[in-house]
């Protein structure tokens, strides 16, 4: 549970427009992935089902295996995922939980809508199903919900609440500092209802996923100094420009991203495949993910590779955006339109 101070620094951290965590509702562990475990290994026994989108983070589907949990694939659109996908999965057999992530989903960079949020609350609420809302990528979407500075700044996306704002004894929250600090500082944050702190604390300590002291000081000193604030606003400046190099590199491609996003899912132009396109793109140095790393049903997945856009500099993002744009048109026989 951290300290008193460290619970007040986060809360003010993960708050929202029209959300504000209770601190006495925080637990702590050493990345978000371990507090993914935690949740999920509190929730779900072994043989239980798990309702996640269709496409999902690789590492859920790890963690799944390990506890011996079964994922089940659900189906989404442009606005996020489809509540009656989730109402049909559990009546065909009960849903233990729901595993979502609703702020810049990875890896298409869907971010569900403010009325589908709302049906999701609803329909978690009348079936009484937990949710573990993984919001890892949510600092890149702003305070208000809109773009950094960049070409279309100002335009409004999506929601700013989590989930957790609309259904707050059923939500677990996941997020963590990895992603709006640096890969070295691996602080995971939990909020959990209410009744649910011992439960998770409990599963929090017997897994060995406690969050290091040195780690917990430094997140929250660099919280309370503005450290934080600083870096996220510099990232979300810094993804919108990188989404300019990509829209310019990529012009003609089947490419789904947000402008806010630091990753990017791009759908192959025939003949391509997954596999052979990513063993093209490493035979140039460049590491692309294969869509089927993504998916829960095998069989299931476009031909599609996830690019992530944040680790290169600039103009080496530039060079191999190129790079993989050549390659795709050398096969295709020239660029497939959006």
């Amino acid at each position: 549970t951290g300290t008193a101070s460290a619970r007040e620094a986060t809360a003010a951290l993960l708050a929202t427009p029209g959300w504000r965590p209770d601190p006495d509702r925080l637990l702590f562990t050493g990345n978000a992935r371990q507090a993914i475990a935690a949740v999920l290994a509190s929730l779900v026994r072994p043989g239980g089902r798990v309702g996640v989108e269709q496409l999902t983070y690789p590492l859920v589907k790890e963690i799944a295996a390990r506890l011996g949990i079964t994922l089940v694939p659900l189906a989404g659109d442009r606005d996020g995922l489809l509540p009656e996908a989730v109402a049909a999965a559990h009546r065909t057999a009960p849903l233990s939980a729901l595993y979502l992530q609703p702020a810049l989903h990875n890896p298409t960079s869907v971010t569900t809508s403010g009325p589908r949020l709302l049906q999701l609350a609803h329909l978690v609420h009348d079936v009484n199903l937990p949710v573990v809302e993984d919001r890892i990528w949510s600092f890149l979407v702003g305070p208000d919900g809109r773009h950094g500075r960049g070409e279309r700044a100002g335009e409004r996306r999506g929601p700013v609440d989590p989930l957790a704002a609309h259904a707050p004894a059923l939500t677990h929250v996941v997020d963590g500092l990895s992603k709006r600090v640096a890969p070295g500082l691996t602080v995971g944050f939990l909020v959990v209802p209410p009744h649910r702190v011992g439960a998770v604390a409990e599963a929090v300590r017997s897994g060995g996923w406690s969050a290091g002291r040195f780690a917990l000081e430094a997140a929250v000193r660099w919280a309370g100094e503005g450290v934080v604030a600083r870096l996220t606003e510099a990232k979300r400046v810094d993804a919108t420009r990188r989404q300019r190099i990509l829209t310019q590199e990529l012009d003609g491609f089947a490419v789904r991203s947000d402008p806010r996003a630091y990753f990017a899912w791009w759908e192959l132009p025939a003949p391509w495949r997954a596999d052979t396109f990513t063993a093209a793109a490493a035979a140039h140095g460049i590491a692309v993910t294969p869509g089927p790393a993504f998916a829960v049903a095998p069989g299931h997945t476009p031909d599609a590779v996830r690019l992530g856009l944040a680790s290169a500099p600039e103009p080496d993002l530039r060079r191999a955006l190129r790079t993989l744009a050549h390659i795709a048109a050398r096969r295709s026989g020239g660029r497939s339109g959006r």
